[in-house]
């Protein structure tokens, strides 16, 4: 979501920002006329070159465009304070369903407080259109970092995973099951902090009577780390989570998901039913204590699996992830990221 736009793209994402009223210059037209591809980053200023608010948040920078939301950096009008605005498209803005998902994400995380947590401030309802705010942290993440492959992120993969894990540990401590661990919902700063983002489609916990008569579940995530009972709709608890953060994982020592196919459905059989993969057959130099620790998250069966988040951190910290330490490169993966990895100083 954060390559270069076409110029009709560009267009069309401007043409469809109405909430603030911009105002294009024929200067910006010939930019884009010239440019053929526009980076995002370079939209994103273009796009606020006039003082540009939502509520009382002046619009700096568009981060990140996704399929329903947009995410800005913005200022604060009165104590200029700068922080993130996750807000709907423009043609989502009369969906009822993405604005309950908005609100529901707020509802989930608003209380939550921990360091390797992205922290919600607001829910804003009273502008143009409901968006939330939340804290400015770097914009890039796993996913991303993993652009070049896994091994520039290799020799801090220890503490990626632990901060990873610890951050999982603590929502499920707040009673939720997140349902969309993947690389995209980890943020990654350049001192190597780690934040879980997004929860949209997180769950409350069932317990009790609610465990056992929930029924089915509307079947939501991303096909690629789908626990198979959240492929089959079922009632879910940490341990799906768990599943989820193994195939995330393995991809952080692989450089690819354990499970890919043709076709959606053919992918979301192999959760089901596929052999567990090995990370020692594409990655060597991973230790056969950590490979099995990664099998046993990827366990097709619940009680297979460990039991609790924190069951997983006990094992990570008393295993090593690799066998020979991994070199340091020589370049950084924020260096193809303009902006990416830096973090808003205090104020």
């Amino acid at each position: 979501m954060y390559g270069s736009l076409t110029i009709r793209q560009s267009f069309r994402i401007v043409q469809g920002w109405r909430i603030v009223g911009a105002v294009m210059f024929p200067v910006y037209i010939g930019v884009f006329r010239s440019a053929g591809k526009l980076p995002r980053h370079v939209l994103g200023r273009l796009m606020v070159k006039v003082k540009d608010f939502l509520g009382p948040y002046r619009l700096a920078r568009l981060i990140r465009l996704g399929s329903t939301c947009q995410v800005w950096e913005a200022i604060h009008d009165k104590d200029a304070k700068r922080v993130a605005l996750k807000v709907l498209r423009p043609e989502q803005r009369g969906n009822k369903e993405e604005i309950a998902f908005l609100k529901h994400e707020y509802e989930v995380a608003k209380e939550l407080n921990h360091r390797n947590v992205i922290k919600l401030i607001d829910y804003v309802t009273n502008a143009e259109t409901p968006f939330i705010v939340l804290e400015l942290f770097s914009e890039l993440n796993l996913k991303m970092a993993l652009r070049r492959g896994p091994e520039p992120i290799a020799y801090q993969l220890p503490s990626i995973v632990e901060q990873a894990c610890e951050g999982l540990y603590y929502l499920h401590s707040k009673g939720y099951v997140h349902c969309d661990i993947k690389p995209d919902n980890l943020l990654l700063s350049r001192n190597w902090e780690v934040k879980l983002i997004d929860f949209t489609i997180a769950k409350k916990i069932k317990s009790g009577l609610g465990k056992l008569f929930g029924g089915k579940t509307k079947v939501e995530g991303t096909r690629s780390y789908m626990s198979p009972e959240q492929i089959r709709g079922q009632s879910l608890d940490p341990r799906s989570d768990i599943y989820s953060m193994g195939c995330m994982l393995y991809e952080l020592i692989v450089g690819r998901a354990p499970y890919t196919g043709n076709t959606p459905n053919e992918l979301l059989s192999k959760h089901l039913s596929a052999q567990i993969p090995s990370a020692l057959v594409s990655n060597d130099n991973v230790s056969t204590e950590f490979n099995n620790i990664l099998r046993k998250m990827l366990a097709k069966k619940l009680e297979d699996r460990p039991q609790t988040m924190w069951d997983v951190l006990k094992m990570i910290r008393s295993t090593p992830i690799f066998k020979k330490p991994p070199r340091i490169p020589e370049s950084s993966v924020f260096d193809d990221f303009q902006g990416g990895g830096r973090i808003e100083a205090p104020t």
